[in-house]
């Protein structure tokens, strides 16, 4: 697409071929798209009668100035080209006229003809030009927001190594921002990045004092070049990656690689074994990612094992279980099996709390849950009802063998102790099979 060389090479072509010339008519297409803020009676009427007196350009802009305001303003877009009938204005890759097409063009956006005879065609086959008329192109945008011109206004060392240094994005990307210098486009960015020998994705900001400066000298010999010879690619170098980063397939430049990445939003050529990205700026952010990746897994995954999995209730009736430690928490659970009988009773007593609410959200639903849920509570009310009768069992036990100087209290609290022992009896019975179950076989046993 047009870059400042080819802009340039239609800038002179109408220097060299309109100055001093009358605009006799002019013709503009009925596109609102291109043709912008003004109809196309009111543009042909800014036209017709005026002289051409200079042809000026900044970055990928041209404006006619004619002896009085306003003026024709072309954005060329991404195919936008001045054709002159009859002259050879270069031609690129997107250009949409032939020398056998029909004249003028289809495409044409403005067409001027001159005093003399002569004819000139602005087309633009994709639409994504601009044409304005204005009164003074330079103090308002797009022109007026333009950076430094490549060519026309070339910083010093110190100025670019200084505007770098503040910016901390890919150095492709900031070399196509026409806010900070205009006229350079994808490939002469891909030029002067491969001469440079600097990665397209370099920190802008992490670019050495001596590699700014090896930068900067690249893109005025480019650009210096590229528009002496009127942007005619066939007269480029031979050795430039220019001639080599049209393929669809990575071709080699001067026996090396070329590989294809998207820096800036563009489509980019680089030669990875030249141009490494070395940039300080590019191994911190890594380093930023790879620790935030180490935190998320440190978040997932706690390093204490110790720790009792939280259980959160969900709306569904459900519970979702955070695991922490899971693997320790199991042998800590097979460790609690292996000890005393009265130790593993109290284990199965707590064991409810800490799970009754999973296994209440599971169950909750439907008959089966509710079933669940009273057989549960029926043996808890069962087993502390048992351990009440034992726990009466011993104290009638201490009575009856309590000393002989009270016998009357002692016959009383016998008789109480008779009482509680066979309704005590009476409980075990009842209870002693669930009991034994619970209850870990003795050595013998085993």
């Amino acid at each position: 697409m047009p870059e400042l060389p080819e802009v340039e090479a239609a800038r002179r072509a109408i220097e060299d071929n309109c100055i001093g010339k009358k605009i006799v008519k002019a013709i503009i297409a009925d596109d609102s798209k291109v043709i912008d803020g003004v109809s196309p009676v009111d543009f042909k009427a800014s036209l017709e009668g005026k002289t051409i007196v200079a042809a000026n350009r900044k970055g990928k802009n041209i404006w006619i100035e004619l002896d009085s305001p306003p003026f024709p303003t072309f954005q060329f877009g991404m195919a936008g080209a001045i054709y002159i009938k009859g002259v050879a204005v270069t031609k690129y890759k997107r250009s949409a006229v032939k020398d056998d097409d029909e004249w003028p063009s289809k495409y044409s956006k403005v067409f001027l003809e001159l005093d003399d005879g002569l004819e000139l065609s602005f087309t633009d086959k994709r639409r994504f030009a601009r044409v304005r008329s204005l009164e003074d192109p330079v103090s308002v945008p797009p022109i007026s927001e333009l950076g430094p011109d490549a060519l026309l206004e070339p910083m010093t060392v110190d100025e670019f190594y200084k505007a770098l240094s503040k910016k901390k994005i890919g150095i492709k990307a900031l070399l196509l921002d026409q806010s900070f210098i205009s006229g350079i486009g994808n490939w002469i960015a891909d030029e002067v990045l491969y001469q440079a020998r600097i990665h397209p994705m370099q920190s802008a900001s992490s670019i050495s004092k001596e590699d700014c400066a090896t930068l900067l000298k690249c893109i005025n010999e480019v650009t210096e070049f590229a528009v002496e010879v009127d942007a005619d690619c066939s007269r480029f170098p031979s050795e430039w990656l220019f001639h080599y980063r049209w393929g669809k397939k990575p071709g080699k430049v001067n026996g090396k690689k070329i590989e294809f990445i998207t820096a800036g939003g563009r489509t980019s050529a680089f030669v990875p074994e030249l141009q490494k990205n070395t940039g300080a700026e590019s191994a911190k952010a890594a380093g930023k990612r790879q620790q935030v990746k180490v935190q998320k897994i440190k978040h997932n995954d706690s390093d204490s094992q110790d720790e009792e999995p939280e259980i959160e209730e969900t709306a569904a009736g459900k519970s979702k279980v955070k695991q922490r430690g899971t693997n320790t928490k199991r042998a800590s659970t097979k460790k609690k099996s292996k000890e005393s009988n009265s130790d593993d009773e109290n284990d199965s007593d707590e064991a409810p709390k800490k799970s009754g609410k999973t296994k209440q959200n599971k169950s909750s639903k439907g008959k089966g849950g509710d079933q669940k849920k009273k057989t549960r509570g029926t043996n808890t009310a069962a087993k502390r009802k048992l351990e009440e009768s034992d726990d009466e069992e011993d104290t009638a036990d201490n009575d009856a063998s309590g000393d002989d100087d009270d016998d009357s209290e002692q016959d009383k609290d016998h008789k109480l102790s008779n009482k509680t022992q066979s309704k005590g009896k009476k409980t075990t019975k009842q209870m002693a099979e669930p009991r034994q179950t619970r209850n870990k076989p003795s050595k013998k046993q085993k």
